[in-house]
């Protein structure tokens, strides 16, 4: 292996503190003996169409604003790799041409997958090449690992959020008393309980916290918000945008109208506006909606200092691994700074972790978990009173 390339890719839904992991793994990698590091432009997409960028060259000044910048600095993708049209020879016919031996992916559950599809080719074919997993997701539900990249800093800006939303609102409460802000987490409630948060440091808000974890259903809701808006007058609600019936079928959407994507996922969303027409109709109370979208994903102006460090070291531990001669394994974090360690990737494909109960019981015992991933902040680099941020493609 001595000599050949490596090639890293961004997947999934871009977070904060995505491209600092791609420092750590560049910059890493720039310390040793090996051959080049080859960027691959949208994923495994770009490997299908050829397109890379060669980050064996990119300066240091750029290298350094990587950890400063949100998005997907190489692109991020959603494609699942299709056996049937020949996906995985077309990528060992790309690999093959630029001499790859080593291959990260940054991703969630679905790229943990696609990373284990071109592990599992490589043996299948006797393609030599090392593949390693580094972990990413604001939804915090990969398995194995204590916390994921990039889960401190959605976590860090939504509970912050529903502070500042929530004075807001209380101060509106004669004429808007309901406000309803959902945050993103298909399938798991990590980020809208994160928002207990803003209770511990002074803030009434919020009222009711629904996780998709918990089946729920429209009487349970205008019940709590009823016995509030009696109780203060005003209601702040945090949803996840799964939440589920006790028949396991989405809340607020037709079966019909879902959306799916590239993985066959459900595209969700319109929780907070069904419940707002709900509660508008049945309680005959004013609702607002909050719906943080992808700014969640991409606040880097107040991400977590400690989240931020933690995608940089993954990524440099990374580049150990697989020089170390590991493969087809995804790096974890422990709960202590700095403490690493890896899960096969086939254990972490497509699995998701779900809130535990206790943490859905214990708002304390929640907050425990979740106070040390938010702590420190980015010092983002302001030039005109803006961010400065920086391109690679």
């Amino acid at each position: 292996m001595v000599g050949r390339n490596a090639v890293i890719g961004q997947s999934g839904g871009p977070t904060a503190v995505i491209n600092s992991s791609l420092y750590g793994v560049i910059t890493e990698w720039k310390r040793g003996e090996a051959g080049k590091i080859y960027g691959a432009v949208h994923g495994v997409e770009g490997m299908l169409k050829g397109e890379m960028v060669d980050l064996t060259v990119v300066d240091d000044a750029l290298l350094e604003g990587l950890k400063y910048t949100p998005g997907a600095a190489l692109g991020g993708c959603r494609y699942m790799l299709k056996g049937s049209n020949g996906d995985t020879k077309s990528i060992f016919d790309f690999f093959d041409r630029h001499g790859i031996g080593y291959f990260f992916y940054i991703g969630g559950n679905d790229s943990m997958d696609t990373a284990n599809k071109i592990y599992e080719a490589a043996k299948k074919v006797g393609y030599e090449l090392k593949v390693i997993g580094i972990p990413k997701t604001i939804d915090n539900d990969l398995v194995e690992t204590h916390h994921c990249p990039g889960f401190g800093s959605a976590a860090k800006y939504v509970a912050t959020s529903v502070m500042e939303a929530g004075i807001h609102a209380e101060s509106m409460a004669t004429s808007e008393p309901i406000t309803i802000l959902t945050t993103v987490g298909r399938n798991t409630g990590w980020l809208p309980k994160s928002t207990i948060l803003a209770r511990k440091y002074g803030s009434n808000a919020p009222h009711l916290v629904y996780v998709p974890e918990v089946p729920v259903s429209k009487d349970i809701i205008l019940a709590d918000v009823e016995r509030v808006y009696r109780k203060t007058g005003w209601v702040f609600i945090v949803t996840g945008e799964g939440l589920k019936d006790d028949s396991g079928e989405y809340i607020g959407v037709e079966s019909d109208d879902v959306s799916v994507d590239a993985f066959g996922h459900p595209m969700l969303g319109s929780v907070g506006e069904y419940l707002k027409l709900v509660i508008e109709r049945e309680l005959k109370l004013k609702t607002r909606t909050i719906k943080l979208d992808i700014c969640q994903q991409s606040a880097m102006h107040f991400a977590s200092l400690r989240d931020r460090n933690d995608a940089i070291l993954v990524g440099k531990r990374a580049v150990e691994l697989i020089l170390d001669g590991i493969t087809g394994v995804m790096v974890t974090l422990g709960e202590e700074v700095g403490e690493t360690a890896t899960a096969p990737l086939s254990v972490v494909a497509n699995k998701e972790r779900e809130l535990s109960q206790e943490y859905v019981d214990d708002d304390a015992l929640y907050v425990e978990y979740v106070k040390p991933l938010i702590v420190g902040e980015v010092k983002v680099p302001i030039v005109d009173g803006l961010p400065k941020y920086v391109r690679i493609c």
